[in-house]
């Protein structure tokens, strides 16, 4: 399957590639409809509640455990579905959602806002791997980490507009507004997918059944000690982050003590880091090994999460946001660029449906539990049970450190 990806890679420069511009411009839009949404949802409930931890904690896991329940049926069926129609057709529905969402919220209960995050992050389950198959298909081995470089520095230049963007909207025009502005940006997002060149024929997948191929791709992870490696990097990592994601705004009005509408500062520096470590990184992306930015940012953000979870000075929580941001690149591209790497075209689907869910499945875990544990025990104990758990991340991957870097996967028989 390696021998496709020459076939189709451009000749010419990254920023000639119009796959990777068509799927740039769709992520600009889905990250405006993304952020406008979660700020908005986000302020929105904790108005609704008085700042109900459990009631905050249950948008996280309404974004996150689609991943979980979802994610190994919708990559399988992204390795059977053409790429492009599966993309454009999951974000038609998306706005459809949003907008029915929206009736709802008009004539309904306010309640009904959970599901603006839940059923958009349920159909990404089958279009965000058929992006990657995309790459995949598309860009030459030398430009894979180059190209998820730039999509992180996108990703993280709405780190910094997004909280701005969302909380303008939300304040200035109310949660109606906002949830339509969603469903607009999931629209142009589809207009953006569009201009993807037409999908190629796809190839008989024989007599197979659903259930064969997820087998198959049980097998195929396993078989690839990089893959079963990253899989246990991604559990870690995943517990760590689910404690205290949804508990953010917790360091903003407790250990700071300012009102919770300061949080978007906090992500604000944080995008600012990853914006220059995006920069960084698409400058180095070609001679740093993608295993080794990984556990620089593992180790990194680990520092950084206990660093914040003890700090009660504006400045030093900053200056750990900063530092976490500016680290992020690396994890993000670092996760990406090995997947691609060490997987074949017939399996990109399946692998990202395995290890997204083992992140997001210990994710939705200890979020489920956050607000628990920081009501009986402390905001920072939880912080630095993350920290912990990070690191432990970080001794996984460790094996993979002085590893040579591979332009093509190695082919296994596990079809």
């Amino acid at each position: 399957m390696e021998n496709n990806v020459a076939q189709t890679a451009p000749t010419g420069g990254l920023f000639r590639n119009r796959v990777f511009l068509a799927i740039i411009m769709s992520g600009l839009f889905l990250q405006v409809g993304i952020w406008v949404r979660n700020f908005a949802v986000l302020l929105f409930v904790m108005e609704q509640t008085k700042g109900d931890a459990f009631a905050v904690s249950m948008i996280s896991v309404a974004e996150f455990a689609p991943i979980f329940i979802f994610s190994f049926i919708g990559g399988t069926f992204a390795d059977r579905w053409a790429p492009k129609k599966t993309m454009v057709w999951c974000d038609i529905l998306s706005a459809v959602s949003i907008f029915a969402v929206l009736i709802t919220l008009i004539f309904g209960t306010w309640k009904v806002v959970f599901f603006a995050t839940l059923i958009s992050a349920i159909l990404s389950q089958f279009s965000q791997p058929s992006g990657m198959k995309l790459f995949k298909m598309h860009l030459s081995a030398d430009q894979v980490q180059q190209a998820m470089s730039v999509y992180q520095t996108v990703f993280a230049l709405f780190m910094v507009l997004g909280p701005i963007i969302g909380t303008f909207v939300f304040q200035s025009f109310g949660i109606d507004v906002s949830i339509a502005v969603t469903g607009i940006a999931f629209l142009l997002s589809a207009g953006a997918l569009a201009f993807l060149p037409k999908d190629r024929p796809l190839e008989e997948v024989g007599e197979s059944t659903l259930l064969q191929e997820m087998k198959s791709g049980i097998k195929y992870v396993l078989e690839k000690k990089e893959l079963s490696l990253l899989g246990l990097c991604f559990m870690a990592a995943g517990l760590g982050i689910g404690f205290i994601n949804p508990l953010s705004i917790f360091l903003v009005t407790e250990q700071l003590n300012l009102p919770k509408e300061n949080l978007q500062w906090l992500l604000m520096i944080n995008g600012a880091g990853m914006i220059l470590g995006g920069a960084v990184a698409m400058i180095f992306a070609k001679n740093v090994a993608p295993q080794r930015l990984l556990v620089f940012g593992m180790l990194v953000n680990g520092i950084g999460i206990a660093v914040m979870g003890w700090s009660t000075n504006l400045w030093i929580t900053l200056i750990a946001e900063f530092c976490n941001g500016l680290m992020m690149p690396c994890i993000q591209i670092g996760i990406n660029t090995l997947i691609l790497q060490k997987t074949e075209e017939a399996f990109i689907g399946r692998v990202n449906g395995i290890l997204s869910p083992l992140f997001a499945g210990s994710m939705v875990i200890t979020m489920s539990v956050a607000g628990v544990l920081k009501e009986n025990f402390s905001l920072v104990t939880t912080f630095e049970t993350s920290a912990v758990l990070f690191i432990i991340g970080l001794l996984f991957i460790l094996p993979l450190y002085n590893q040579k870097q591979q332009t093509k996967p190695e082919v296994l028989n596990s079809k």
